[in-house]
């Protein structure tokens, strides 16, 4: 059964073949149709409510057909919907057609013929154009689902490890732990110093495997009680508190050092050798409690450090004095 709702918009400077149109889709029943004389008059109403079908004359005064198309394709694009663009014409020849269809028309309906031809071709103009809205607002809404899950996505999709936004909700909650309850949070930040120089060797799929044997093997190293997330293509922290300040040192933590470098790790490529950098950041609660943000930037510092000298480096934030 025919949409006779389906929205219909006529453009014709002559106003004899724009009547004999708008007649002839009113007979076969179509209710939503309106006619306008000129292609700005014509945009301006798509403007204000789209249309599902347009129908205008090639050859027009101030703005053409073709040119009118590529106007309404903009407006589509700008407004996620598909106008399905009927040309009259009496050219008939290939190159006009082929540059037309080049331009983004659908159809065409020979003036000669154009009453036995237009209500088929609106008929599948009707389905063209509800086939494209219908898969432009599935698409739309994917699009927005995709967004909220990545708004509230906690896991790193390679690797399986809590990402960036889950390890500063961690983090934050154990500086607070620790502000309540005394001790020190600390912030391990390791960094895999030649990962560039593996991406060059290796492909995607090979440092993808690299990527995955590296959060499986720091994560047999940490403590259970421990957090490892993966905050960059080859960064991971390891978030972590300790009752007693004073156990929160590098020691704590060189099982994790050691295990990362001096063993390789296996791929499809064969075992490849990972040179990792790692800064411990604690904070003292009995100094004060830092930012996420303070304790990020004196971590990364710290790997700069740490990528020089080849060691696992200590570090600590800077606390704002105004705080």
């Amino acid at each position: 059964m025919p949409n006779l709702d389906l929205p219909i918009l006529v453009v014709d400077d002559a106003k004899f073949s724009s009547m004999v149109v708008g007649r002839t889709l009113r007979k076969a029943g179509y209710r939503d149709v309106r006619i306008v004389n000129n292609a700005p008059e014509a945009l301006e109403l798509i403007e204000q409510r789209p249309v599902s079908v347009l129908i205008a004359d090639w050859l027009m005064p101030e703005m053409d057909g073709l040119e009118l198309t590529d106007q309404v394709r903009q407006q589509d694009e700008q407004n996620n919907h598909y106008t399905y663009v009927i040309l009259l014409t009496a050219r008939e020849s290939v190159e006009a057609l082929s540059e037309a269809f080049d331009r983004g028309v659908d159809d065409f309906i020979y003036k000669s013929d154009m009453t036995k031809q237009l209500i088929p071709r609106i008929f599948a103009a009707d389905r063209m154009a509800d086939r494209q809205n219908t898969l432009l607002r599935a698409n739309s809404l994917l699009i927005e689902n995709n967004r909220e899950l990545e708004s509230t996505n906690i896991i790193d999709l390679e690797t399986g490890l809590c990402n960036t936004k889950y390890g500063r909700e961690r983090l934050t909650r154990m500086l607070r732990h620790a502000e309540s309850r005394g001790g020190c949070s600390a912030y391990v930040l390791c960094g895999i110093r030649n990962w560039q120089e593996l991406k060059r060797k290796h492909p995607p799929t090979v440092m993808g495997e690299l990527a995955i044997g590296i959060a499986r093997r720091l994560s047999t190293l940490i403590r259970p009680i421990d957090a490892l997330c993966r905050v960059g293509d080859n960064q991971f922290a390891i978030i972590a508190y300790f009752p007693n300040s004073d156990h929160c040192t590098t020691t704590a933590f060189r099982r994790v050092f050691d295990g990362i470098n001096h063993k390789a790790l296996k791929t499809t490529a064969g075992y490849i050798s990972v040179e990792a950098g790692m800064v411990l950041c604690k904070a003292n609660a009995q100094n004060g409690t830092p930012s996420i943000q303070d304790m990020e930037r004196a971590a990364v510092q710290g790997l700069v450090d740490a990528y020089d000298t080849r060691r696992f480096t200590e570090t600590a934030p800077e606390l704002d004095a105004t705080a």
